[in-house]
């Protein structure tokens, strides 16, 4: 009997340590720099300079749009950085849509540490940057891959933008730490990124794209947001998992969905 107790003891103490763990270091895990970045902007686009309002000089990539062409302002996932954000988006570059690469505090070179409140402060920096080069948030579709469906959400919330596009998005940020980790408390999450409570207070068009083989932000979470924006287009692309973005099919969704809001004419600059 003493011998039970004392192995259920230490299997408690255990976790009452690796939960511990996982709090303290919980935003080393979900924001993942990589070290490898792009030191220079690729052919089409150039090094700009974005400041937070926290004071921050982020350094990103962006490319004009073709006439009549809107600009999309990208969000990449959380182990990416631009040059991944370059290949989820050449079919619209392709497109002839113009492209706002946004880099994170913390990555690329970046100053600051990322986490949800400063990932919404580089994402309004980004649009103010735009709205200086006389582009206007309306004239903008915000696009979110995986974690950057966070900050993309908020951005579709506070600013009056053409239309939002979240590609692997998750209803919230502990409901995927919850699904992965189911005995860490899901109160214990930091960064929240409750994008299911905001799709349904956006007036902007939402659209919604996921693997169907996707097992880091499983499908359930496009059921979530789709209750709670029933007139988003979704698709849901077959036998693909959360590298999505990426594939041809994924692309050419994209490119078709933007298109398809060229009959509403572009604003001049303010």
């Amino acid at each position: 009997m003493k011998s039970a107790i004392s192995l259920l003891v230490f299997a408690l103490i255990l976790m009452i340590a690796a939960t511990a763990l996982l709090y303290t270091q919980q935003r080393r895990l979900i924001f993942p720099a990589p070290s490898q970045y792009p030191q220079a902007p690729p052919p089409g686009f150039r090094l700009v300079h974005t400041q937070t309002d926290d004071g921050l000089r982020l350094s990103t990539f962006h490319r004009p749009a073709q006439p009549g062409q809107r600009t999309i302002l990208f969000f990449h996932g959380n182990g990416d950085n631009l040059l991944g954000a370059i290949e989820a988006t050449r079919g619209l570059a392709a497109n002839g849509n113009g492209l706002m690469l946004v880099e994170y505090r913390g990555y690329g070179g970046n100053p600051g540490s990322p986490g949800e409140a400063g990932l919404y402060r580089d994402g309004d920096a980004a649009i103010r940057w735009l709205s200086a080069q006389r582009i206007p948030a309306r004239d903008v579709i915000i696009v979110g891959n995986s974690i950057g469906s966070g900050p993309a959400t908020e951005m579709a919330l506070r600013h009056e933008v053409a239309a939002l596009m979240l590609v692997s998005g998750f209803s919230s940020l502990p409901d995927v730490v919850g699904e992965a980790m189911p005995f860490f408390p899901r109160w214990l999450v930091r960064d929240r990124f409750d994008n299911v409570g905001k799709l349904a207070r956006m007036k902007a068009p939402v659209f919604l794209m996921h693997g169907d083989g996707d097992t880091l932000v499983r499908p359930a979470n496009l059921a979530r947001l789709r209750r709670a924006r029933p007139d988003a287009t979704v698709a849901l692309v077959a036998g693909v998992g959360h590298e999505v973005a990426y594939t041809a099919a994924a692309q050419a969704i994209l490119a078709d969905w933007v298109n398809a809001l060229t009959d509403r004419p572009l604003h001049s600059g303010d």
